[in-house]
């Protein structure tokens, strides 16, 4: 399997408000950066959105290291917390609905293709690549071509 390291951050003006990810993939020397805002979304579907605009974009089955900044998407994934929503009807331990179903399902059948494992680094800090995710999410939040990515409202 292909090593490949994603690093991943979302940001968000407003939650909701516009928000948008940065990604970016490396393997070997070879880099790829890549972005997108939204007009009326949350901080932890653009955390969510990046990585699985990462893993997407691999084109085999590869053994990943997903780096983000994000304890929801690292807690989520490495203390298995998304996989006991998921078991559990997505609901949480405390019997409430689990935020953000459409994008977990979609990282976790992402997670079923890849092996991942997931690294939680300090935002705006020493992490080179953490920082520039953070400056193509910042970016792409200020000047968003997508409509609502679905945005769940509270019922």
């Amino acid at each position: 399997m292909k090593k490949v390291t994603i690093y991943s951050d979302g940001a968000c003006s407003g939650n909701p408000g516009a928000g948008g990810y940065g990604t970016i993939l490396c393997y070997g020397t070879a880099k790829k950066e890549v972005s997108a805002g939204f007009f009326n979304t949350t901080n932890n579907r653009m955390e969510l959105l990046g990585a699985i605009t990462g893993l997407s974009l691999l084109n085999e089955p590869c053994e990943v290291e997903l780096v983000t900044d994000s304890k929801y998407v690292c807690d989520g994934l490495s203390k298995g917390w998304a996989r006991s929503w998921q078991q559990n009807g997505w609901r949480k331990a405390d019997k409430k609905k689990a935020q953000n179903i459409d994008l977990w399902e979609r990282l976790l059948t992402l997670t079923e293709i890849h092996s991942v494992s997931v690294t939680w680094v300090k935002g705006h800090a020493e992490n080179e690549f953490n920082n520039r995710c953070d400056e193509l999410a910042v970016e792409a939040s200020h000047s968003p071509k997508f409509e609502d990515y679905g945005y769940e409202k509270e019922a």
